[in-house]
């Protein structure tokens, strides 16, 4: 997987930077809020990436078979679908047989995978439900790593789970407000209504989280129509997905 000539790192891995932060926050938090973290989180953590790069390409080879006039586009994606899936298997099926309750989990995803491998179908991937679709099942690993490690999955998981999904259904009109919806009104009058909504709700999860849901309002608010480069965006977000993860392992 050392990129050669023609970006192979970019081929296997996805370019879909905002998506690692979505991935890695939830599952940390839930890791470090259970009461017994440990390697268990580490392979259950290895399985969730890889099965996230794994589903990636399958759905670009299904995307590609359908809408490319290439013959060969599709082609790229299958040697890395079927390595990603092979080692997802290896990390997956031992903790499936250790922890069967994984595969209720696993069920419960299905359905959003589905939206989304539809999406990509039909080449709508930049599509708003889309995007909202993948938040749920990434939130959602939140409670599955608490679990994992002994954790209590009520109240304070599903308070911290909401928590980050009303924080990164948020960045879904967000970032499309400061790149291809830049000069959308509409997009960006729904993007402060949707923040000052969620700085609204998570109030009521915890008083300590109108903290980072108001500087979330804030930015919605300001920062769109400026001409912030795109490095610059995904930065500000890893930073606002890094104070949710922060406020939540001292409050919960």
């Amino acid at each position: 997987m050392v990129a050669g000539r023609g970006g192979g790192k970019r081929r296997w891995l996805p370019d879909q930077h905002g998506a690692w932060a979505m991935l890695a926050v939830p599952f940390a938090a839930g890791t470090f809020l259970s009461p017994h973290p440990g390697p268990a989180h580490l392979a259950l953590f290895a399985a969730w990436l890889l099965g996230y790069v794994a589903v990636y390409h399958g759905q670009q080879w299904l995307r590609l078979r359908r809408n490319s006039r290439n013959p060969r586009a599709a082609g790229r994606h299958a040697l890395p679908g079927l390595v990603f899936g092979g080692a997802f298997a290896v990390c997956a099926v031992p903790l499936a047989v250790a922890y069967p309750w994984l595969l209720a989990a696993a069920l419960a995803a299905a359905p959003f995978v589905a939206v989304n491998t539809y999406h990509a179908w039909r080449n709508r991937e930049r599509a708003l439900v889309n995007g909202l679709a993948a938040v749920v099942p990434a939130c959602g690993m939140l409670l599955v790593a608490l679990r994992l490690g002994g954790g209590a999955v009520a109240p304070d998981g599903w308070r911290a789970a909401l928590a980050c999904l009303l924080y990164f259904a948020g960045t879904v009109p967000y970032v499309k407000t400061m790149i291809r919806e830049r000069n959308s009104r509409t997009y960006h009058r729904a993007s402060v209504v949707y923040h000052a909504v969620a700085l609204a709700a998570a109030a009521c999860l915890s008083p300590w989280l109108a903290l980072p849901f108001a500087l979330y309002l804030a930015r919605a608010a300001a920062l769109p129509g400026h001409r912030i480069k795109v490095p610059l965006v995904g930065a500000l977000e890893l930073a606002a997905s890094l104070a949710l993860l922060a406020t939540l392992l001292l409050i919960f």
